[in-house]
């Protein structure tokens, strides 16, 4: 057997408080070059909140994040994309008075990738934003924005991409589409980490899951073995998964 590859990223006992609620309460995990991840659990178990300590967004209360060896807990959002990390968001956040060529080259100048960026016109064709590539962001639907959203954050080179329910609100065939485009690019190497409700998704894309509950981590192995833990059930897969 070859040897797992290094983890890219490595959380080890992150805290997040909010006031006296605890979002997170000791979350471990990792993940490696190639590799998808989910996040996975009931609202409010703090999936959303690690994406955020991760990407910069909230500065962890305690426990170490490190990438690349570096820790990074506590740096700012550009900081980090500058080293290789990037994310969507739930709702999308364009420019929305830009166009959806100009959204791009922004993050292209902003992104300051160390390797070389991927082309707008590549972009704009693999993601099938082309035919909008000229109209404003505000004018877009929603599949299109969460495309761009992914698209902005994809032209900032990253080695490590959080997807934060990019899955929801697709239908079954842009679901099968997104969900070959995220395959590929972990094939070309990509670490990534996915929030998600929808588990068809996640199971059709991800290689591991984290189940969460409450902050922290109650299993950690594929979906296929979590459906058929009781304390996974129980707290937030329900009759839908149990045999």
């Amino acid at each position: 057997m070859s040897p797992e590859p290094t983890p890219i990223l490595q959380a080890d006992g992150l805290v997040k408080r909010f006031g006296g609620f605890y979002a997170l309460g000791g979350l471990t995990f990792h993940v490696a070059p190639g590799e998808i991840l989910g996040l996975v659990g009931p609202n409010g178990s703090g999936k959303t909140t690690a994406i955020n300590v991760i990407s910069g967004l909230y500065a962890p209360d305690g426990g170490r994040v490190t990438f690349e060896g570096r820790s990074i807990g506590g740096l700012a959002s550009h900081r980090l994309v500058h080293l290789g990390i990037n994310r969507t968001f739930q709702v999308p956040k364009p420019f929305l008075s830009l166009t959806v060529r100009q959204n791009i080259e922004v993050a292209l100048a902003y992104g300051r990738s160390a390797s070389a960026p991927p082309s707008i016109e590549s972009l704009l064709q693999e993601y099938r934003l082309a035919e909008v590539a000229d109209r404003p962001a505000q004018d877009l639907n929603n599949v299109q924005q969460k495309t761009l959203d992914l698209v902005r954050a994809l032209a900032t080179g990253p080695r490590l991409l959080l997807l934060d329910e990019l899955a929801a609100g697709l239908n079954p065939t842009e679901l099968d589409w997104i969900a070959s485009r995220i395959r590929s690019l972990a094939q070309a190497g990509m670490a990534i980490i996915v929030v998600e409700h929808l588990m068809g998704f996640i199971e059709q894309i991800t290689d591991r899951v984290i189940v969460m509950n409450a902050g922290k981590e109650i299993f950690e192995g594929t979906l296929a073995v979590a459906v058929k833990v009781p304390e996974v059930i129980e707290v937030f897969l329900g009759g839908e998964h149990a045999a």
